[in-house]
């Protein structure tokens, strides 16, 4: 009798493992939260690996500060400034216009990914803009197919 109700607890202690209670008002906070814990802590690496930087500039020591480094690509910098709220918005607008498929962030990632791996392209050689705008194509094709398809994960 003791290892009758000993197998009828361990079954249904192990059942349960297997089952998932998922709590809608809260679900969808989960992934920002662990953004924001992320960015949190990339942050602090940020301060402790230049504080002595930091202290230099805000004590007036030493060098200026400046918000950019001498020579930086200024042009890079606001193109991809630039891109980023265009494809949001190209996504949103075209998950409108193309509800419930997936097809604003595949035909949004596509134009996206190709503008801002042009963007960073030192070299304009035929060969290597092929393959930009191969990759612009395979990688959110390959994307949308997994999440979308293959996960049936909501995508805008």
């Amino acid at each position: 009798m003791i290892l009758t109700v000993f197998g009828v607890g361990m079954a249904q202690s192990l059942s349960s493992l297997l089952e998932i209670t998922i709590d809608f008002d809260q679900s969808h906070l989960y992934f920002p939260r662990i953004v924001m814990v992320l960015l949190a802590v990339l942050l602090l690496w940020i301060v402790v690996s230049n504080v002595g930087r930091i202290r230099a500039a805000l004590s007036g020591e030493g060098t200026r500060f400046q918000f950019f480094e001498p020579h930086a690509d200024k042009l890079r910098l606001v193109a991809t400034l630039a891109l980023i709220p265009l494809y949001f918005v190209a996504m949103d607008y075209i998950g409108q216009l193309i509800p419930n498929m997936g097809m604003g962030f595949l035909l949004a990632s596509i134009p996206f990914m190709f503008l801002l791996s042009f963007v960073y392209l030192h070299q304009r050689t035929p060969k290597l803009i092929m393959l930009i705008g191969t990759n612009a194509i395979i990688a959110p094709l390959f994307v949308w197919f997994l999440l979308g398809q293959m996960f049936n994960i909501s995508l805008p």
